[in-house]
């Protein structure tokens, strides 16, 4: 398991990490913040998917207990089919309580009502990505509403559960020659369960990612579930080591599989340890 000594000892840090980074305050990511901004440190989110058992409002209460203030709208928060006013109740609701819904996700589309549907829902939200899962042949209808809308598509990989983007190699090479707004949301938890290093394959994507979901996973193939960050075996010293160096300025995006009945204490303890892993990286 990669604990925090490994990861001290892995990073290198001390004088090293003083000449390879620049210091920020890491907390400073949960404050609102464009898509493509220029930072030096990613942001911090909740796939609100983490907290599918409970209602709205006890979703976005637990997400501010966690000290996070963004968020990715799964639909069992704000159904698909909402209208437009239950959109914009919703959002006046996360707002008030200082959250930033920047997205929404994971969405499947499998017709071009389906995308219309998704595209329109983002655009009356005022929501900057959907985390999607078109079909394939529908890529090209959905380059045309990214153009319309400027609402970014992050395509979603689902690891060896469902061949449909399985890797973000496979997604990233159906968009690499399409609009730059037509990128990924990398799930680095089924990027480890498909066998591939995480590390080396967002090194490839980065440049097309504009979501990630952070998680640790306990193995290396389709058995294999989420678990508190840190205890599995995703090499997450390497990841956020290279989080930072790229200067990745998107979102890490905690989804929580795990105690869906009962996830807060799994999740703050994910959350502290990437918040302080990132603070022992940036100086």
């Amino acid at each position: 398991m990669n604990t925090r000594r490994d990861f001290v000892k892995k990073a290198g840090l001390g004088i090293a990490i003083g000449s390879l980074f620049k210091a920020t305050d890491v907390f400073a990511q949960n404050a609102p913040q464009a898509l493509g901004a220029a930072s030096t440190s990613p942001m911090l989110g909740v796939a609100s998917y983490s907290l599918r058992k409970f209602k709205l409002e006890e979703a976005l209460a637990m997400t501010l207990r966690l000290g996070v203030r963004r968020m990715v709208f799964k639909d069992a928060h704000l159904p698909l089919t909402a209208t437009a006013d239950q959109i914009q109740q919703a959002m006046t609701l996360a707002k008030a309580k200082g959250i930033e819904v920047y997205g929404c996700g994971t969405v499947y589309m499998k017709s071009e009502a389906e995308v219309d549907q998704a595209f329109r829902y983002a655009k009356t939200a005022g929501m900057k990505l959907i985390v999607g899962a078109p079909n394939v042949p529908l890529l090209p209808y959905v380059e045309k509403k990214v153009k319309e809308t400027g609402v970014l598509l992050a395509i979603h990989n689902h690891g060896p559960d469902n061949p449909l983007y399985a890797s973000p190699l496979e997604a990233f090479d159906l968009v690499k020659g399409m609009d730059k707004r037509m990128g990924l949301c990398m799930d680095i938890g089924h990027t480890q369960r498909l066998g591939l290093d995480p590390v080396a394959v967002f090194k490839q994507v980065f440049d097309r990612v504009y979501d990630v979901h952070i998680k640790d996973v306990s193995g290396s193939n389709k058995a294999s579930k989420t678990c508190e960050i840190g205890r599995g075996v995703i090499d997450m010293a390497g990841f956020l080591k290279t989080v930072v160096a790229l200067k990745y300025a998107h979102t890490l995006s905690f989804e929580y599989e795990k105690d869906a009945d009962d996830p807060l204490a799994g999740m703050a303890e994910s959350i502290g340890y990437v918040r302080g892993m990132l603070k022992l990286l940036n100086g």
